[in-house]
Protein backbone atom coordinates (compact mmCIF):
# COMPACT_ATOMS: atom_id res chain seq x y z
CA UNK A 1 0.00 0.00 0.00
CA UNK A 2 0.78 3.65 -0.11
CA UNK A 3 0.88 7.35 1.28
CA UNK A 4 -2.04 9.56 0.28
CA UNK A 5 -0.06 12.44 -1.16
CA UNK A 6 3.09 14.54 -0.39
CA UNK A 7 4.10 16.24 2.86
CA UNK A 8 4.36 19.61 1.56
CA UNK A 9 1.08 21.42 3.17
CA UNK A 10 -0.65 24.19 3.14
CA UNK A 11 -3.91 24.74 5.09
CA UNK A 12 -6.89 26.37 4.00
CA UNK A 13 -9.54 26.97 6.95
CA UNK A 14 -13.36 27.52 5.71
CA UNK A 15 -16.37 27.68 8.07
CA UNK A 16 -18.87 24.99 7.66
CA UNK A 17 -22.24 25.22 8.53
CA UNK A 18 -22.99 23.56 11.92
CA UNK A 19 -21.78 19.41 12.45
CA UNK A 20 -24.93 17.67 11.54
CA UNK A 21 -22.81 14.55 13.10
CA UNK A 22 -23.26 15.99 16.75
CA UNK A 23 -26.84 17.70 16.03
CA UNK A 24 -29.05 17.40 19.22
CA UNK A 25 -26.51 16.74 21.88
CA UNK A 26 -26.76 19.93 23.75
CA UNK A 27 -23.13 20.72 23.54
CA UNK A 28 -21.84 23.99 22.07
CA UNK A 29 -18.52 23.64 19.70
CA UNK A 30 -16.13 26.23 18.19
CA UNK A 31 -16.46 26.78 14.73
CA UNK A 32 -12.39 26.00 13.84
CA UNK A 33 -13.79 22.38 14.80
CA UNK A 34 -15.74 22.26 11.16
CA UNK A 35 -12.53 23.67 9.21
CA UNK A 36 -11.22 21.91 6.11
CA UNK A 37 -7.60 21.58 5.67
CA UNK A 38 -5.84 21.49 2.22
CA UNK A 39 -3.02 19.37 2.10
CA UNK A 40 -1.23 18.82 -1.15
CA UNK A 41 -4.37 18.32 -3.10
CA UNK A 42 -5.67 16.65 -0.53
CA UNK A 43 -8.45 17.71 1.84
CA UNK A 44 -9.64 16.24 5.34
CA UNK A 45 -11.88 17.48 8.23
CA UNK A 46 -12.55 16.30 11.38
CA UNK A 47 -14.68 13.62 12.57
CA UNK A 48 -16.15 14.98 15.62
CA UNK A 49 -16.44 19.19 16.43
CA UNK A 50 -14.06 20.41 18.62
CA UNK A 51 -16.09 20.76 22.41
CA UNK A 52 -16.33 24.27 23.86
CA UNK A 53 -17.74 23.02 27.13
CA UNK A 54 -15.27 22.20 29.90
CA UNK A 55 -15.24 18.60 30.77
CA UNK A 56 -16.08 17.19 27.05
CA UNK A 57 -14.43 16.12 24.66
CA UNK A 58 -13.93 15.40 21.30
CA UNK A 59 -12.29 12.64 19.03
CA UNK A 60 -9.15 12.98 17.19
CA UNK A 61 -9.64 11.75 14.26
CA UNK A 62 -9.48 13.21 10.95
CA UNK A 63 -11.16 12.04 7.85
CA UNK A 64 -9.91 12.34 4.45
CA UNK A 65 -12.80 13.99 2.12
CA UNK A 66 -11.36 13.25 -1.53
CA UNK A 67 -9.49 10.19 -1.66
CA UNK A 68 -10.29 8.04 -4.79
CA UNK A 69 -10.46 4.79 -3.77
CA UNK A 70 -9.76 1.86 -6.54
CA UNK A 71 -11.68 -0.64 -5.10
CA UNK A 72 -15.76 -0.78 -4.70
CA UNK A 73 -17.37 1.53 -2.34
CA UNK A 74 -19.03 -1.22 0.07
CA UNK A 75 -18.10 -4.45 1.13
CA UNK A 76 -14.98 -6.62 0.33
CA UNK A 77 -12.91 -6.12 -3.45
CA UNK A 78 -11.02 -9.64 -3.45
CA UNK A 79 -7.64 -8.77 -4.88
CA UNK A 80 -7.88 -5.29 -4.72
CA UNK A 81 -6.49 -2.60 -2.36
CA UNK A 82 -8.44 0.08 -0.38
CA UNK A 83 -6.30 3.53 -0.75
CA UNK A 84 -4.89 4.48 2.74
CA UNK A 85 -2.28 2.01 4.76
CA UNK A 86 -3.61 -1.56 5.57
CA UNK A 87 -2.38 -4.25 8.34
CA UNK A 88 0.66 -5.29 5.92
CA UNK A 89 1.97 -1.79 6.05
CA UNK A 90 1.69 -0.47 9.94
CA UNK A 91 2.96 -4.81 10.52
CA UNK A 92 5.67 -3.81 8.12
CA UNK A 93 6.48 -0.25 9.53
CA UNK A 94 6.67 -1.46 13.03
CA UNK A 95 8.60 -4.30 12.83
CA UNK A 96 5.18 -6.62 14.40
CA UNK A 97 4.08 -10.18 14.17
CA UNK A 98 1.23 -11.01 12.34
CA UNK A 99 -1.60 -12.67 14.29
CA UNK A 100 -1.10 -10.62 17.54
CA UNK A 101 -3.16 -10.28 20.11
CA UNK A 102 -4.03 -14.15 21.24
CA UNK A 103 -5.60 -14.49 24.81
CA UNK A 104 -5.74 -11.25 25.43
CA UNK A 105 -8.96 -8.29 25.46
CA UNK A 106 -8.70 -4.77 24.42
CA UNK A 107 -10.83 -2.12 24.72
CA UNK A 108 -12.76 0.76 22.92
CA UNK A 109 -13.77 3.87 24.95
CA UNK A 110 -15.99 6.39 22.84
CA UNK A 111 -19.05 8.59 23.04
CA UNK A 112 -22.73 7.65 21.46
CA UNK A 113 -23.79 4.41 19.51
CA UNK A 114 -22.03 3.31 15.92
CA UNK A 115 -24.81 0.67 15.04
CA UNK A 116 -22.25 -0.73 12.28
CA UNK A 117 -19.70 -1.25 14.55
CA UNK A 118 -19.70 -4.84 14.50
CA UNK A 119 -20.64 -5.00 11.05
CA UNK A 120 -18.26 -2.81 9.17
CA UNK A 121 -15.01 -4.08 11.47
CA UNK A 122 -16.45 -7.40 9.74
CA UNK A 123 -15.53 -6.21 6.68
CA UNK A 124 -12.68 -4.53 7.29
CA UNK A 125 -11.34 -8.06 8.65
CA UNK A 126 -12.76 -9.98 5.15
CA UNK A 127 -11.07 -7.68 3.26
CA UNK A 128 -7.42 -8.00 4.84
CA UNK A 129 -7.99 -11.52 5.33
CA UNK A 130 -8.04 -11.29 9.36
CA UNK A 131 -9.73 -13.49 11.74
CA UNK A 132 -13.59 -12.98 12.06
CA UNK A 133 -14.69 -11.10 15.09
CA UNK A 134 -17.74 -11.15 16.20
CA UNK A 135 -20.61 -11.20 19.22
CA UNK A 136 -21.76 -14.51 18.00
CA UNK A 137 -18.12 -16.49 18.10
CA UNK A 138 -17.44 -14.64 20.97
CA UNK A 139 -14.54 -12.43 20.26
CA UNK A 140 -16.36 -9.01 19.73
CA UNK A 141 -18.54 -7.30 22.85
CA UNK A 142 -20.58 -4.05 22.47
CA UNK A 143 -21.43 -2.10 25.95
CA UNK A 144 -23.07 1.06 27.00
CA UNK A 145 -20.70 2.62 29.87
CA UNK A 146 -22.34 0.48 32.45
CA UNK A 147 -21.50 -2.42 30.84
CA UNK A 148 -24.65 -2.91 29.31
CA UNK A 149 -26.71 -3.41 25.92
CA UNK A 150 -29.12 -0.36 26.23
CA UNK A 151 -27.06 1.67 23.75
CA UNK A 152 -26.67 5.68 23.82
CA UNK A 153 -27.99 7.93 20.61
CA UNK A 154 -26.12 7.54 17.66
CA UNK A 155 -24.20 9.15 16.14
CA UNK A 156 -22.04 9.70 12.91
CA UNK A 157 -19.14 11.69 13.85
CA UNK A 158 -17.69 9.33 16.80
CA UNK A 159 -18.67 6.39 14.79
CA UNK A 160 -16.17 7.05 12.13
CA UNK A 161 -14.04 6.90 15.30
CA UNK A 162 -15.09 3.72 16.50
CA UNK A 163 -14.68 2.24 13.28
CA UNK A 164 -11.20 3.33 13.22
CA UNK A 165 -10.57 2.62 16.00
CA UNK A 166 -12.13 -1.10 15.72
CA UNK A 167 -9.94 -1.33 12.42
CA UNK A 168 -6.68 -0.44 13.92
CA UNK A 169 -6.94 -3.30 16.46
CA UNK A 170 -7.68 -5.79 13.87
CA UNK A 171 -4.65 -4.50 12.21
CA UNK A 172 -2.43 -5.11 14.86
CA UNK A 173 -3.84 -7.79 17.26
CA UNK A 174 -6.33 -9.37 15.03
CA UNK A 175 -6.55 -12.16 17.38
CA UNK A 176 -7.29 -10.33 20.33
CA UNK A 177 -11.17 -10.21 21.83
CA UNK A 178 -12.58 -6.85 21.20
CA UNK A 179 -14.97 -4.58 24.04
CA UNK A 180 -16.04 -1.60 22.50
CA UNK A 181 -17.78 0.65 25.37
CA UNK A 182 -20.20 3.69 24.09
CA UNK A 183 -20.56 6.74 26.77
CA UNK A 184 -23.89 8.07 26.66
CA UNK A 185 -22.64 11.29 26.02
CA UNK A 186 -18.92 12.96 25.35
CA UNK A 187 -18.62 14.48 29.41
CA UNK A 188 -15.27 13.37 30.86
CA UNK A 189 -17.55 11.81 33.58
CA UNK A 190 -19.36 9.03 31.43
CA UNK A 191 -16.31 8.40 29.11
CA UNK A 192 -13.85 8.05 32.23
CA UNK A 193 -16.93 5.74 33.63
CA UNK A 194 -16.39 3.61 30.14
CA UNK A 195 -12.91 3.39 31.49
CA UNK A 196 -13.66 2.06 34.47
CA UNK A 197 -16.10 -0.54 32.95
CA UNK A 198 -13.83 -1.62 30.31
CA UNK A 199 -11.15 -2.79 32.98
CA UNK A 200 -14.08 -4.19 35.37
CA UNK A 201 -15.28 -6.25 32.14
CA UNK A 202 -11.00 -8.04 32.19
CA UNK A 203 -9.70 -5.45 29.56
CA UNK A 204 -5.83 -4.93 29.80
CA UNK A 205 -5.45 -2.41 26.97
CA UNK A 206 -8.06 0.68 26.59
CA UNK A 207 -7.91 2.93 23.92
CA UNK A 208 -8.98 6.65 24.46
CA UNK A 209 -9.10 8.79 21.33
CA UNK A 210 -10.16 11.77 22.85
CA UNK A 211 -9.73 15.18 24.81
CA UNK A 212 -10.06 18.24 26.04
CA UNK A 213 -8.78 21.57 27.86
CA UNK A 214 -7.37 20.26 30.48
CA UNK A 215 -8.98 22.00 33.85
CA UNK A 216 -8.21 21.52 37.88
CA UNK A 217 -10.95 18.93 37.99
CA UNK A 218 -8.29 16.57 35.80
CA UNK A 219 -6.25 15.36 38.86
CA UNK A 220 -10.01 14.09 40.45
CA UNK A 221 -10.33 12.50 37.30
CA UNK A 222 -7.03 10.66 37.21
CA UNK A 223 -8.46 8.95 40.71
CA UNK A 224 -11.56 8.24 39.90
CA UNK A 225 -10.77 6.80 35.96
CA UNK A 226 -7.26 6.38 35.33
CA UNK A 227 -5.13 4.83 37.99
CA UNK A 228 -5.56 1.11 36.94
CA UNK A 229 -1.50 -0.45 37.54
CA UNK A 230 -1.41 -3.06 35.32
CA UNK A 231 -3.93 -1.96 32.30
CA UNK A 232 -2.22 -0.19 29.65
CA UNK A 233 -4.51 3.00 29.39
CA UNK A 234 -3.33 4.59 25.77
CA UNK A 235 -4.66 7.93 24.63
CA UNK A 236 -4.28 10.20 21.79
CA UNK A 237 -2.35 13.75 22.34
CA UNK A 238 -4.49 15.55 19.91
CA UNK A 239 -4.68 17.21 16.43
CA UNK A 240 -3.89 20.96 17.42
CA UNK A 241 -0.17 21.11 17.38
CA UNK A 242 1.49 22.12 20.58
CA UNK A 243 -0.56 22.29 23.72
CA UNK A 244 -1.89 19.72 25.70
CA UNK A 245 -5.45 18.07 26.04
CA UNK A 246 -6.54 15.84 28.77
CA UNK A 247 -6.42 12.63 29.51
CA UNK A 248 -2.99 12.40 27.15
CA UNK A 249 -1.83 14.68 30.58
CA UNK A 250 -2.97 12.05 33.23
CA UNK A 251 0.28 10.46 35.34
CA UNK A 252 -1.78 7.21 34.77
CA UNK A 253 -1.91 6.73 30.61
CA UNK A 254 0.81 6.34 27.74
CA UNK A 255 0.34 9.60 26.01
CA UNK A 256 0.15 8.85 21.99
CA UNK A 257 1.77 11.47 19.42
CA UNK A 258 1.81 11.38 16.03
CA UNK A 259 3.99 10.87 13.03
CA UNK A 260 4.19 11.00 9.00
CA UNK A 261 4.49 7.55 7.56
CA UNK A 262 6.56 7.25 4.46
CA UNK A 263 7.74 4.41 2.77
CA UNK A 264 11.53 5.17 1.99
CA UNK A 265 14.31 3.03 0.34
CA UNK A 266 16.81 2.52 3.73
CA UNK A 267 16.81 -0.43 5.55
CA UNK A 268 13.86 -0.38 7.20
CA UNK A 269 11.89 0.52 4.58
CA UNK A 270 9.88 3.56 5.81
CA UNK A 271 10.73 6.86 7.36
CA UNK A 272 8.62 8.73 9.55
CA UNK A 273 9.01 12.30 11.26
CA UNK A 274 6.76 14.36 13.13
CA UNK A 275 3.37 15.26 11.74
CA UNK A 276 2.76 18.65 11.68
CA UNK A 277 0.41 20.23 8.64
CA UNK A 278 -0.09 23.64 10.12
CA UNK A 279 1.20 25.38 13.30
CA UNK A 280 -2.95 24.79 14.60
CA UNK A 281 -2.75 20.90 13.77
CA UNK A 282 -0.45 18.22 14.46
CA UNK A 283 0.83 15.77 16.86
CA UNK A 284 -0.26 17.59 20.94
CA UNK A 285 2.45 17.64 23.25
CA UNK A 286 3.87 20.16 26.09
CA UNK A 287 3.93 20.54 29.77
CA UNK A 288 0.97 19.94 31.80
CA UNK A 289 -0.35 22.61 34.23
CA UNK A 290 -1.96 20.26 36.44
CA UNK A 291 -0.65 16.42 36.55
CA UNK A 292 2.29 15.80 38.37
CA UNK A 293 5.19 14.44 36.77
CA UNK A 294 5.53 10.13 36.74
CA UNK A 295 8.82 8.87 38.16
CA UNK A 296 9.62 7.27 35.36
CA UNK A 297 9.74 10.62 32.95
CA UNK A 298 12.93 12.42 33.29
CA UNK A 299 12.88 15.22 30.84
CA UNK A 300 13.52 18.48 32.39
CA UNK A 301 11.75 21.29 30.60
CA UNK A 302 8.43 20.53 32.30
CA UNK A 303 8.16 20.18 36.40
CA UNK A 304 4.57 18.56 35.65
CA UNK A 305 4.04 15.52 33.21
CA UNK A 306 5.10 16.13 29.65
CA UNK A 307 3.03 14.69 26.72
CA UNK A 308 4.00 12.48 24.63
CA UNK A 309 5.64 8.80 25.74
CA UNK A 310 5.73 7.25 22.46
CA UNK A 311 4.22 7.70 19.16
CA UNK A 312 3.04 6.26 15.91
CA UNK A 313 1.38 7.09 12.27
CA UNK A 314 -1.42 9.85 12.25
CA UNK A 315 -0.90 12.40 9.36
CA UNK A 316 -3.71 12.28 7.09
CA UNK A 317 -1.85 12.93 4.22
CA UNK A 318 -0.08 9.32 4.99
CA UNK A 319 -3.33 8.07 6.62
CA UNK A 320 -4.99 4.20 7.18
CA UNK A 321 -7.63 2.31 5.60
CA UNK A 322 -10.98 2.45 7.11
CA UNK A 323 -14.28 0.92 6.60
CA UNK A 324 -17.60 2.92 8.08
CA UNK A 325 -21.28 2.99 6.88
CA UNK A 326 -22.46 5.20 9.26
CA UNK A 327 -21.63 8.66 8.71
CA UNK A 328 -19.63 7.66 5.77
CA UNK A 329 -20.45 5.23 2.19
CA UNK A 330 -17.98 2.65 3.13
CA UNK A 331 -14.03 2.68 2.32
CA UNK A 332 -12.23 5.94 3.67
CA UNK A 333 -9.31 7.28 4.84
CA UNK A 334 -8.46 8.69 8.54
CA UNK A 335 -5.58 10.50 10.05
CA UNK A 336 -5.45 12.46 13.57
CA UNK A 337 -3.85 10.62 16.67
CA UNK A 338 -7.05 8.44 17.11
CA UNK A 339 -4.96 6.35 14.50
CA UNK A 340 -1.98 6.01 17.19
CA UNK A 341 -3.42 5.30 20.19
CA UNK A 342 -5.14 2.19 19.07
CA UNK A 343 -2.60 1.13 17.49
CA UNK A 344 -0.08 1.53 20.59
CA UNK A 345 -2.79 -0.28 22.47
CA UNK A 346 -2.81 -3.23 19.89
CA UNK A 347 1.04 -2.92 20.10
CA UNK A 348 1.23 -3.79 24.09
CA UNK A 349 -1.56 -6.50 23.43
CA UNK A 350 0.80 -7.87 21.40
CA UNK A 351 3.57 -7.96 23.64
CA UNK A 352 1.82 -9.80 26.65
CA UNK A 353 -0.24 -9.19 29.76
CA UNK A 354 1.33 -5.72 31.55
CA UNK A 355 3.76 -6.23 34.72
CA UNK A 356 0.80 -6.53 37.54
CA UNK A 357 1.11 -2.82 39.53
CA UNK A 358 2.93 -1.40 37.59
CA UNK A 359 1.83 1.36 34.96
CA UNK A 360 2.68 0.13 31.39
CA UNK A 361 4.37 3.51 29.98
CA UNK A 362 7.15 2.95 32.52
CA UNK A 363 8.10 0.16 30.36
CA UNK A 364 8.85 2.07 27.72
CA UNK A 365 10.84 4.52 29.12
CA UNK A 366 13.23 1.39 30.53
CA UNK A 367 13.54 0.06 26.94
CA UNK A 368 14.13 3.16 24.91
CA UNK A 369 16.83 1.48 22.63
CA UNK A 370 14.12 -0.68 21.00
CA UNK A 371 11.72 1.76 19.82
CA UNK A 372 12.51 3.99 16.41
CA UNK A 373 13.50 7.29 17.42
CA UNK A 374 11.81 10.37 15.50
CA UNK A 375 14.31 13.28 14.86
CA UNK A 376 12.83 15.16 12.13
CA UNK A 377 9.80 17.68 11.90
CA UNK A 378 8.40 20.06 14.28
CA UNK A 379 4.88 21.53 14.97
CA UNK A 380 5.98 25.10 16.26
CA UNK A 381 8.75 26.76 17.97
CA UNK A 382 8.55 26.81 21.41
CA UNK A 383 11.24 27.12 24.58
CA UNK A 384 12.32 24.49 25.54
CA UNK A 385 12.13 23.12 21.39
CA UNK A 386 12.43 19.67 22.63
CA UNK A 387 8.66 20.07 23.56
CA UNK A 388 7.61 20.98 20.13
CA UNK A 389 10.91 19.79 17.71
CA UNK A 390 11.90 16.11 17.13
CA UNK A 391 15.37 15.75 18.67
CA UNK A 392 17.34 12.44 19.33
CA UNK A 393 16.26 11.11 22.26
CA UNK A 394 12.79 11.96 23.45
CA UNK A 395 10.83 14.74 22.71
CA UNK A 396 6.79 15.87 22.96
CA UNK A 397 5.47 15.23 19.21
CA UNK A 398 6.79 11.78 19.51
CA UNK A 399 7.97 10.79 23.14
CA UNK A 400 10.50 8.21 23.06
CA UNK A 401 9.81 6.82 19.02
CA UNK A 402 7.98 4.40 17.28
CA UNK A 403 7.41 0.54 17.85
CA UNK A 404 10.58 -1.32 16.44
CA UNK A 405 8.94 -4.65 17.56
CA UNK A 406 7.49 -5.80 21.12
CA UNK A 407 10.77 -4.76 23.29
CA UNK A 408 10.00 -1.60 24.57
CA UNK A 409 6.29 -2.82 25.50
CA UNK A 410 6.87 -6.21 27.78
CA UNK A 411 6.24 -5.49 31.15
Amino acid sequence: MRTILGTAARRVAFCIAGSAALAGTGLTFATQADAQTVHSGASWTRSCALATTAGTMSCNALRVTNVIEHVNAKGVTRNATPSGYGPSDLLSAYNLPSGGGAGQTVAIVDAYDDPNAESDMGVYRSQFGLPACTTANGCFKKVNESGGTSYPKRNSGWAGEESLDLDMVSAIAPNAHVILVEAKTASMADLGTSVNTAVRLGAKFVSNSYGGSESSADTSYDSSYFNHPGVAITVSSGDSGYGVEYPAASRYVTSVGGTALNRASNARGWTESVWSTSSVEGAGSGCSAYDAKPTWQKDTGCSRRTVADVSAVADPATGVAVYQTYGATGWVVYGGTSVASPLIASVFADAGTPGTGTYPASDLYAHTSSLNDVTTGATASCSPSYLCTAVVGYDGPTGLGTPNGLTAFVG
